[in-house]
């Protein structure tokens, strides 16, 4: 039924627009969508009405969505698979959009057999099979430079749940090596670890460390809003991670801050 969907996802595409002064107010908010070039700004839209068609969002907590809130978590969400296809996002369909942080509930049952019932403050989180939740004020506040991205990391979540429960070991590409992939990904996290361990500080959100999934998510994060420090830091995560997403951010960037330099080169000129 392949052809069924591509006609499909054509017909969409020749039928719907994207407001153009939200879009490129979309592509002006982040550093990560600036430096995107021409063709890259239309494969990305691209991604981004197919993806407006296919998922629902729910404001909560009485917060109204506008169009501009949905396209920027849009954006945000599907520059994770601009050079992947959509169905990356296969198998589900909500995302529930908070005010700002929202309480998660949840049981867990410790090594004794004791469960404990917890309430807990949080900006996202991905379900298996089921929605995805943001805090917008999280979301709004993207692109700052600080290597956080909530949209970015609970949409590596759910690329990471396309094989089973998340473990930092998403579906590869059949192009990769699994042994790679767990070398790069081990060896990177240990040393992350014991860093913290030692009290030093780490170039990513020591919230890397909580679990290798949290790991491939907040490493995710940082390779496309701090791509040149993956780059220089984590060279074997950024070769796997360029590999997997099928992007080189840290070069895009590079190419888009040269570009700057020359245009502010030929007004001082003239």
């Amino acid at each position: 039924m392949g052809w069924f969907r591509d006609w499909r996802r054509r017909r969409i595409l020749g039928q719907v627009r994207l407001d153009a002064s939200l879009w490129q107010q979309t592509l002006n908010r982040y550093d990560f969508l600036r430096a995107l070039s021409q063709q890259e700004r239309v494969r990305l839209r691209d991604r981004v009405v197919l993806f407006l068609h296919e998922k629902a969002m729910h404001g909560a907590g009485g917060l109204p969505l506008r169009d501009d809130m949905r396209i920027a978590i849009a954006a945000q969400a599907c520059i994770l698979i601009l050079n992947l296809d959509i169905d990356f996002y296969r198998g589900w369909v909500d995302i529930i959009v908070y005010p700002d942080e929202f309480v998660a509930e949840y049981e867990f049952t410790d090594d004794d057999g004791v469960v404990h019932a917890v309430k807990e403050p949080m900006t996202g989180e991905a379900w298996l099979g089921g929605p995805l939740i943001l805090s917008w004020a999280d979301a709004d506040g993207a692109g700052q430079g600080t290597g956080y991205n909530v949209v970015i990391h609970e949409f590596a979540h759910k690329i990471d749940m396309l094989n089973g429960d998340a473990n930092g070991f998403p579906p590869l590409h059949a192009d990769m090596n699994r042994n790679e992939w767990a070398q790069a990904f081990t060896v990177a996290y240990e040393k992350l670890c014991a860093s913290l361990a030692r009290g030093e500080e780490t170039p990513i959100d020591a919230y890397a460390s909580e679990d290798p999934s949290e790991f491939f998510a907040v490493m995710s994060e940082a390779f496309f809003e701090l791509p040149a420090v993956v780059h220089d830091q984590y060279p074997d995560i950024y070769g796997q991670l360029s590999r997997f997403y099928r992007q080189d951010p840290a070069a895009r960037l590079g190419r888009a801050l040269d570009a700057d330099a020359s245009a502010t080169a030929r007004v001082r000129e003239d």
